[in-house]
């Protein structure tokens, strides 16, 4: 029996890095993901036409702590690569949930192990828990010091607009181990990034429950700056999209992802979002709030 297990990329509305120290943040799982389709075989043996899964399998495996039913199958994505979209982390949700039928939290965590395992990067569980999470229509708000999180419905009738930068994360990985260290070592613009963050993820969270649109803006406003003055995680391209998007009528746009090129996410109005994103230069993605990682 032929069996396709999907796990959604995110897009992390605010919260960047708070991961790192404990505080909070507001992703949303996305339309776009990864589908892993499987059938019994005698052997595991999983296989992309986008790369080499063996590492991946392997560190899932080795994070399940049981050997899986052995099925052959492929991985397939629609996630634009380098976009920030968490990709990487699908793919290990996904291959989590079809190995060890996990779900929810404990699916966030074993995936977020396994790429530990697999890549050698200390990622958080931001991207992982985004994607076992999600639900329609909602944003994930988590608390990274607990790990309690709950569904915060966004407004009715916004889109999430995600636009490339065109340029590549470049050092992103060795930007983010930089960026834990000096969190760790306590340098004064860093912790106050990460505390000043949380504040505005309360602040949108609290925003959106009153249908105030404007003050997200400043807040999203106000995340991409701390992230490019005191983070110094932007690029100029990035900041100048950011500038670009309020100006052709966002009502919130900031830096998304692991920031030193990549993306942003901007919030249209629904009627607007293809309009706005064909006005935006480079690839555009027009996406919603949707479910989290599930078996299709």
């Amino acid at each position: 029996m032929i069996r396709r297990f999907f796990a959604p990329g995110r897009v992390n509305l605010i919260g960047e890095f708070t991961d790192l120290a404990g505080g909070l943040a507001l992703p949303a799982a996305i339309h776009l993901g990864v589908t892993l389709t499987v059938e019994p075989a005698d052997e595991l043996d999983l296989r992309s036409p986008l790369g080499d899964l063996a590492r991946s399998v392997e560190a899932v495996v080795a994070e399940l702590g049981r050997p899986p039913e052995p099925v052959r199958g492929t991985l397939s994505s629609t996630l634009p690569a380098g976009a920030g979209l968490g990709s990487s982390a699908s793919v290990h949700v996904v291959l989590a949930l079809a190995l060890g039928g996990l779900e929810g939290l404990e699916l966030a965590q074993v995936a977020q192990r396994a790429e530990r395992r697999a890549l050698g990067v200390p990622c958080g569980i931001l991207d992982q828990a985004a994607s076992a999470l999600g639900a329609d229509g909602h944003a994930v708000l988590l608390d990274f010091a607990t790990l309690r999180h709950e569904l915060v419905p966004l407004p009715e009738g916004l889109a999430i607009v995600v636009v490339h930068s065109g340029v590549a994360r470049r050092n992103a990985e060795s930007g983010y181990v930089l960026r834990r260290r000096e969190l760790e070592e306590g340098m004064p613009a860093r912790v106050r990034h990460v505390e000043s963050e949380s504040g505005r993820v309360r602040g949108v969270v609290d925003a959106f429950a009153r249908g105030d649109l404007p003050r997200v803006g400043e807040l999203f406003r106000a995340g991409h700056e701390s992230l490019r003055v005191d983070f110094e995680a932007t690029v100029p391209e990035l900041d100048r999209l950011v500038e670009l998007a309020y100006a052709e009528g966002a009502v919130a746009a900031r830096m998304t992802g692991g920031g030193f090129g990549g993306a942003i996410v901007a919030l249209v109005a629904a009627e607007d979002a293809d309009a706005f994103a064909a006005r935006m230069p480079g690839a555009s993605w027009v996406t919603r709030a949707c479910g989290g990682a599930r078996e299709l």
